[in-house]
């Protein structure tokens, strides 16, 4: 494994006011403290405003703020000037809103996919890593098609280079204990009502908190060769534990799935298995042709190849998350101060 050190470099983080783009930030701050430039790269102004009084420019100089959207390449192109790593974070993630608003999901997610990828061979960037889903994995609805076009996109990236040394890498995971829109700060700001509404109680869902994405991220940034989707070995839990974890009282009353929602989630599928490496803490599905030498990778990191027929299913998974887990989750990365 490489160790990885932001020292001296300047990141640009795409959807940079996120979640996920807050806890980078934040890590990023502590264990590099020395790091060069580090670009918020969003379109929400609000959002930019309200990060940028925790990060203040006299405390924090080598943060900058940059309005922009990913559908612009032009401005991508501007704002990746003297940038080392991207990481590729930006993206309209809501399932059921990408389903009643279909062309402006592709715009987002598979236009600015590629705008981001035009704008880093244009200039000097080093290695890309751009964030994927579960959803990506055997699509059902429009929002992980738009995923797995924007994976295959930047899987692809890597054969256009041409002489640029670029590396691009994806990485791909569950659902994010606790990030904006997700059902754990749903439920706990639902205690006290009538019910809790629960899509179908056979629903499970992969969990991974902020610093786990946040691990994942570095790992890629790290050691990817180019071309690899990087996946963690993380439990699962059934959205009823979850329920029953916040807030045990309450009744939970089946609503119906939504849109495009999935009962299970998958991260693997059987076709990937040909394809897919275990890697000790995470798999990694690499290219079918990658372009560089695959005994070399497997010697590098002890990568081994999975069963063929192997999935990474949330319903079939070893590992599981208690309902007394989830509440220690949940205080520890949600909301310290929860109590049942």
């Amino acid at each position: 494994m490489t160790h990885l050190d932001l020292n001296g470099k300047s990141l640009l983080i795409t959807g940079g006011t996120g979640s996920l783009g807050k806890a980078l930030t934040k890590r990023i701050f502590s264990q590099w403290p020395d790091v060069r430039r580090l670009v918020i790269f969003s379109r929400d102004e609000q959002k930019q405003f309200v990060m940028a009084q925790e990060y203040p420019n006299k405390a924090y100089p080598a943060i900058r703020f940059f309005i922009g959207d990913v559908r612009d390449r032009e401005r991508l192109v501007r704002a990746m000037q003297d940038i080392d790593y991207v990481i590729h974070a930006a993206a309209m993630k809501h399932v059921h809103l990408a389903e009643y608003n279909p062309s402006e999901c592709i715009k987002t997610n598979v236009g600015g996919a590629e705008n981001v990828i035009y704008a880093c061979l244009e200039t000097a960037v080093e290695r890309v890593v751009a964030l994927s889903t579960d959803k990506a994995c055997a699509p059902i609805n429009l929002y992980g098609a738009t995923k797995l076009t924007s994976d295959k996109l930047f899987i692809a990236a890597n054969n256009i280079r041409g002489r640029n040394p670029i590396r691009f890498s994806v990485v791909r995971y569950g659902n994010v204990m606790g990030s904006n829109g997700s059902v754990i700060p749903f439920f706990i700001n639902r205690k006290g009502q009538d019910f809790l509404p629960i899509t179908d109680p056979r629903m499970t869902r992969f969990n991974i908190s902020l610093d786990g994405g946040v691990d994942m991220v570095f790992h890629a940034l790290a050691n990817a060769w180019g071309g690899e989707i990087f996946i963690p070995k993380i439990p699962s839990y059934r959205i009823t534990d979850v329920a029953t974890a916040i807030a045990p009282e309450m009744e939970q009353r089946v609503v119906g799935i939504r849109p495009g929602e999935k009962i299970h989630e998958e991260m693997i599928t059987p076709s990937d298995s040909f394809y897919t490496y275990d890697m000790g803490k995470y798999y990694a599905i690499v290219p079918s042709v990658p372009n560089w030498n695959l005994e070399d990778f497997k010697r590098m990191f002890g990568a081994r190849l999975v069963e063929t027929g192997f999935s990474y299913n949330s319903g079939t998974n070893t590992e599981w998350v208690s309902v007394e887990e989830l509440r220690e989750f949940i205080v520890t990365h949600v909301d310290p101060e929860f109590a049942v």
